[in-house]
């Protein structure tokens, strides 16, 4: 089977069939440069998910097969009933981060509370695959990570209001620029700490990949910073 192919097909029935694809079905790869081997390849689905070979590959061709297959494993698995979110799914969540947290039942039911705002996007997602909340969650986690939720919360917005605005937008070049900004700034002020936060993200980037897990927001987070590293050097 030529999983390059087979990936391919895969989105392009899924788009056939009535699948919400608002980029079209296009998968997209990118090799990492390098002159020798191990070979690296990413491959971004069209929902935005992404994945990397995760076996060690000797030629570009297998880089590429390595990312295509973990990928078409991944599409496949999350068509699976068991991948959706039903309510089933979102009370055993809920109570699963409860136990995890020490938290009570009315911290779950208050929107303002960091696992009622878990309830609150799994609720507003229900029906989707893991694999399509999973690319919503990637927007939070870039502006936890970034501290824009922490700048959201000093200029008195509820979480409700922050979590109504970005569940609707789409991770773009603009979040991406404002983020890179946010990392220039930074380094202006404390020189360093943009070299120290890349490394540390290449470091966890190579682990995922290696583990064949979701990559986005270790992707995009290196993405962001790399862009933050041009600006500051033109």
């Amino acid at each position: 089977v030529n999983v390059v192919e087979a990936l391919q097909e895969f989105w392009q029935m899924k788009q056939s069939r009535g699948a919400d694809l608002k980029n079209g079905a296009l998968v997209v790869y990118e090799m990492v440069p390098s002159n020798s081997p191990p070979y690296v390849c990413y491959v971004t689905l069209p929902g935005g998910s992404c994945f990397g070979s995760f076996q060690f590959c000797p030629t570009k061709a297998e880089a590429r097969r390595s990312a295509a297959k973990i990928a078409l494993m991944n599409s496949v698995f999350n068509e699976h009933p068991s991948r959706r979110i039903t309510d089933e799914f979102i009370e055993k969540s809920v109570s699963e981060a409860l136990a995890s947290f020490n938290g009570n039942r009315e911290e779950a039911d208050n929107p303002n509370t960091g696992i009622g705002a878990f309830r609150f996007m799994l609720e507003s997602n229900k029906g989707k695959s893991m694999l399509e909340f999973q690319e919503l969650m990637t927007v939070f986690q870039l502006l936890h990570w970034n501290g824009s939720l922490k700048a959201m919360r000093e200029r008195q917005c509820s979480r409700q209001e922050v979590l109504a605005h970005y569940s609707h937008r789409a991770l773009d070049d603009d979040i991406r620029n404002q983020m890179a900004m946010d990392w220039v700034n930074r380094e202006q002020n404390s020189p360093g700490a943009l070299s120290r936060e890349l490394a540390s993200t290449e470091r966890e980037l190579d682990e995922a990949r290696l583990a064949g897990k979701e990559l986005r927001f270790h992707k995009e987070k290196k993405d962001i910073l790399m862009l933050a590293a041009g600006q500051l050097g033109s």
